[in-house]
């Protein structure tokens, strides 16, 4: 079992290297995306080249630079089609865009976002739909559509617009002939719009969002990241999107942890609406004056709002005076109004329940919150002890100019103790769960029933979002891969009818010919024995393939006519040599022929074999 858990350690290992390798050289970053599936799609080229550990598959890569492209294109799975799963784009269609545009200003622009486009069929979608929606004039006038993908082969296809009737298929026939072009055996989406649609590459994890978006369409994307970098992506969407602003996710994606962001417009179809972001008030006041009574410039309002806050909350100016104080923080840290105005560093809150002031250096000098967790605090000796969590914020006078920092102190105690008693329960329900395993056959039946109450109760709905993500990701790699079949399949199809018909032609010119032919290789093996043959000698084609002709048993002198092949074959005969031999036909009757032999030659003009023909010279009967 050690032995076993080092060897998976030690492959983990090897795949965060390689990962690591992909973004030095090549600069693609998948270390967001779930580990899950970048290991199965690896595994899946290095099985493809017959490769057993990750650290041959690096040593491929180095030596093979092409490999990279193959490994992307398997990484980077490009599923996508045109009005994929139609009764949510019918939702959109019918619910969103009604919406977005009577809340859009008739002179403003459209702006929409389709990340992780792929080949461009969704942003070409999109297209369509608003096309139809405005009319083309408006549409070209008015609408604006980037469509950003990290596959730049992607993106140079879905740049032509060009489609096979396969990939169009989903798309209503009205609408194909409306807005696609024919274009040989292909569909070309029409030119005129085609200039709205603008791609890009965007790393989703990493580069700028596009701002001022109306609509942001990003379907079965979010599912091959990690929690941690979902949160991130969403929040970059969050930021891109306008006030209002829609989210177009696929059918495995629920944002089940940000309804503080999205609010569901249709939860099944997976349409949502941005919550605008309400910005953090300031504390107005004015400067502490010494000898002079403070006075907050704060409105009665406010201040009462601040005072009826659960969280105690104070202010330092950027001088390091204290400039607002609430009234849970003047109970807790036993402050007064005088404080006002008084240098922090020489009241007691600066340094108890923990040291302030470095936190407050830290905010001025990066400009960025800093949040510290579980501070355990001992307000009197003997007491119970309070744990709370600090957030310190800068706080700006205007853009780029800072005023002071706000600190607030949040207190978990609750919550603390309620976690220490969850995993008091939790050793506890895992020593009841090793005593139940010990138990005999009788009470296996109850055993398994706390065994599945407990697994109900670790199951969560991010869990259960993560599996169903898993699905979709694997059914969309199955899919992928039917695909790449099918095209293999077409491919030996179109082979296999040129073999036939080949094949077809060369059988109606060996039975064209009246003559008896025989085709030998250059060891003088039988390839081709035509019907003319089979009549004049009595033996069947099957009979003779592959046997030396100097071995069968047939009315012809064979060893008059091993010489002169055997002269030709060395090259030290004309070509097109013949001899005049007699010979006993099928019949046993006696017959003149003559044989004329020549060379067959590939291509490249090699010796491949000798083509026999055989000729009566009298006009007895074969």
């Amino acid at each position: 079992m050690a032995d076993n858990a080092a060897t998976g350690d030690e492959n983990g290992q090897e795949f965060e290297d390689l990962l690591l390798m992909l973004k030095e050289t090549r600069g693609f970053d998948f270390t967001g995306y779930k580990p899950t599936t970048l290991t199965r799609r690896i595994k899946r080229r290095m099985d493809a080249l017959e490769l057993r550990t990750v650290e041959e598959y690096r040593d491929f890569l180095e030596l093979e630079p092409e490999e990279f492209a193959r490994l992307f294109d398997s990484l980077l799975i490009n599923v996508t089609s045109f009005f994929r799963d139609p009764p949510a784009w019918r939702a959109l269609k019918e619910t969103v865009l009604p919406e977005l545009l009577a809340a859009k200003d008739p002179s403003r622009p459209i702006r929409v976002w389709s990340a992780g486009c792929a080949t461009g069929e969704e942003a070409y979608t999109l297209a369509i739909l608003l096309a139809e929606e405005l009319g083309a004039d408006e549409f070209r006038d008015r609408v604006k559509i980037y469509a950003t993908d990290l596959d730049e082969d992607a993106l140079h296809q879905a740049r032509t617009g060009s489609y096979t009737e396969r990939q169009v298929a989903e798309v209503p026939e009205e609408l194909r002939r409306t807005y696609f072009e024919p274009a040989g055996p292909r569909y070309a989406f029409r030119r005129d719009l085609r200039r709205q649609v603008i791609f890009g590459r965007n790393d989703l994890t990493h580069d700028a969002p596009i701002s001022r978006v109306d609509l942001l369409v990003a379907r079965n994307t979010l599912m091959y990241f990690n929690a941690e970098t979902q949160t991130g992506v969403i929040r970059r969407f969050h930021f891109a999107l306008s006030n209002p602003g829609y989210l177009f996710l696929g059918k495995a994606e629920m944002l089940l942890n940000h309804g503080d962001r999205f609010e569901p417009l249709d939860l099944r179809k997976r349409l949502f609406r941005k919550i605008p972001s309400v910005p953090p008030s300031g504390f107005p006041y004015k400067a502490w004056d010494e000898g002079a009574t403070p006075r907050l410039t704060t409105s009665k309002l406010e201040q009462a709002a601040l005072n009826a806050g659960s969280v105690a909350q104070i202010a330092v100016d950027f001088e390091g005076r204290l400039a607002v104080v609430n009234a849970r923080a003047e109970m807790l840290f036993n402050l007064r109004p005088r404080d006002l105005g008084r240098p922090f560093q020489d009241l007691e809150v600066s340094y108890r329940p923990v040291e302030l002031r470095s936190v407050i250096e830290r905010v001025k000098k990066d400009g960025r919150a800093v949040e510290l967790h579980d501070i355990v605090w001992h307000r009197a000796a003997g007491s119970e002890p309070s744990v709370y969590d600090l957030q310190a914020v800068p706080l700006f006078a205007q853009p780029g100019e800072m005023a002071g920092v706000a600190i607030s102190f949040s207190d978990v105690t609750h919550y603390r103790r309620l976690r220490d008693e969850l995993e008091h329960s939790n050793q506890e329900l895992e020593r009841a769960y090793e005593e139940l395993q010990s138990l005999n056959e009788e009470l296996e039946t109850t055993n398994e029933e706390l065994q599945s109450t407990n697994e109900e109760l670790e199951t969560t709905n991010e869990e259960l979002q993560s599996t169903n993500e898993e699905l979709e990701t694997m059914n969309e790699e199955l899919q992928s891969t039917n695909d790449e079949l099918q095209e293999i399949n077409d491919a030996l199809r179109i082979r296999s009818e040129e073999l036939d018909s080949a094949n077809s032609f060369l059988g109606s010119v060996l039975r064209s010919l009246g003559s008896a032919a025989v085709v030998v290789d250059r060891d003088l093996r039988v390839q081709v024995w035509n019907k003319g043959s089979e009549e004049l000698w009595g033996m069947r084609a099957e009979e003779t393939q592959g046997r030396e002709l100097l071995s069968l048993d047939i009315g012809l002198p064979l060893a008059e006519l091993e010489p002169p092949l055997r002269m030709l074959l060395a090259e030290t005969s004309l070509n097109g040599t013949g001899v005049a031999v007699d010979a006993v036909n099928r019949r046993g009757r006696s017959v003149r022929l003559t044989v004329e032999f020549n060379l067959l030659r590939d291509e490249e003009g090699q010796v491949r074999g000798v083509i026999i023909i055989m000729d009566h010279l009298t006009g007895e009967d074969n």
